[in-house]
């Protein structure tokens, strides 16, 4: 069977039910738009890290041949005779879709700058597309018969690709984080010439440092260290430091080192809108925006990472410094 059927040279084109209209006929607007929305949907699948995205695009893709074949029809009668048509469980399915992705900790929705990784690009298109198609499908209301259940349909998918495009920015940026820890965990413990090797004994002085200062503020505190390859080092508790500062004093190193920044500079990137919002939610690694984590760096080397943990989140930072300017000292040739 021929591809070309030349039956539409003359611009005209065959709803469901052997019935030609023009094609600039507002059905075959609605179904043209909701095509464009499919096809984007699918190069958001193609490009797609996380599994349930690609999972939930090709089950709304698979959907959209019956809600397409549905506009296609020529009468709500012919309409009526598909085998297949959406209905009040697919639009509840959307809904469970959209309460699990809110409770990954997603950005609010509001104003956003699509972009940050390609299949949250192309789902953010999908999405403005499928408010086109319902626009047209609203327009195309007025004039025949519409069952209102597309309507719905409509307007709660572009709520859950909405949500989806913010899930997998997420999701690629945590993957980011996770693919440079493990290519620095490959790197070892050898210093590079004129540095010293960030060993035990270097630890216990650089958490020396630490317990000084936090002794001169009156309070105790844990601190971890972990060495060049991101492993803990050494973990030293004050006695009266609370046990919540034990895991706390870890995470705060284990961020610093996985993201090369302090922790407390990376508050400002997890509010809500921001492309981090929620990464301090996730359960699978140990990441904090608390401040008080720091990389051990001798000038643009990293060495390590400290976390200090049992105080307020000021008097953490006032004692990581100085604990910070010790490790100069002892680090550098």
């Amino acid at each position: 069977m021929k591809i070309y059927t030349k039956t539409g040279d003359a611009g005209e084109t065959g709803l469901i039910g052997n019935v030609r209209v023009p094609k600039d006929h507002l059905r075959i607007d609605v179904y043209g738009t909701l095509d464009e929305a499919t096809s984007n949907m699918g190069l958001a699948r193609s490009l797609a890290g996380a599994q349930r995205t690609r999972e939930i695009l090709l089950a709304l893709q698979e959907q959209f041949i019956h809600l397409s074949a549905e506009v296609a029809a020529a009468s709500p009668d012919i309409a009526a005779k598909l085998k297949q048509h959406i209905t009040a469980s697919d639009i509840d399915s959307m809904e469970k879709d959209i309460d699990w992705l809110q409770e990954r900790k997603l950005a609010d929705k509001g104003w956003v700058l699509p972009g940050a990784c390609p299949a949250a690009a192309a789902i953010d298109v999908a999405r403005c597309v499928v408010r086109r198609a319902e626009r047209l499908l609203i327009k195309l209301g007025r004039e025949e018969a519409v069952r209102p259940e597309l309507f719905r349909y409509l307007n709660r998918l572009s709520d859950l690709l909405y949500a989806l495009a913010r899930y997998e920015e997420r999701e690629f940026i945590l993957q980011q984080v996770r693919e440079g820890v493990k290519a620095r965990i490959t790197v070892g413990d050898t210093a590079p010439a004129g540095l010293k090797c960030l060993d035990l004994e270097a630890a216990r002085a650089i958490c020396h440092a630490a317990q000084e200062k936090a002794g001169s503020l009156g309070i105790a505190i844990v601190a971890a260290v972990l060495d060049r390859g991101g492993n803990l080092l050494l973990l030293e508790r004050q006695e009266e430091a609370l046990p919540v500062s034990i895991q706390l004093a870890q995470d705060k190193a284990y961020t610093a080192f996985a993201v090369r920044k302090p922790t407390h500079e990376l508050n400002a990137a997890v509010q809500p809108g921001e492309p981090l919002y929620g990464m301090q939610h996730i359960n699978s690694i140990p990441l904090t925006v608390v401040g008080g984590g720091f990389p051990l760096k001798v000038g643009t080397e990293i060495l390590g990472a400290l976390g200090i943990s049992g105080g307020t989140v000021e008097q953490d930072l006032e004692i990581a410094r100085q604990a910070l300017a010790a490790a100069q000292r002892i680090l550098s040739a």
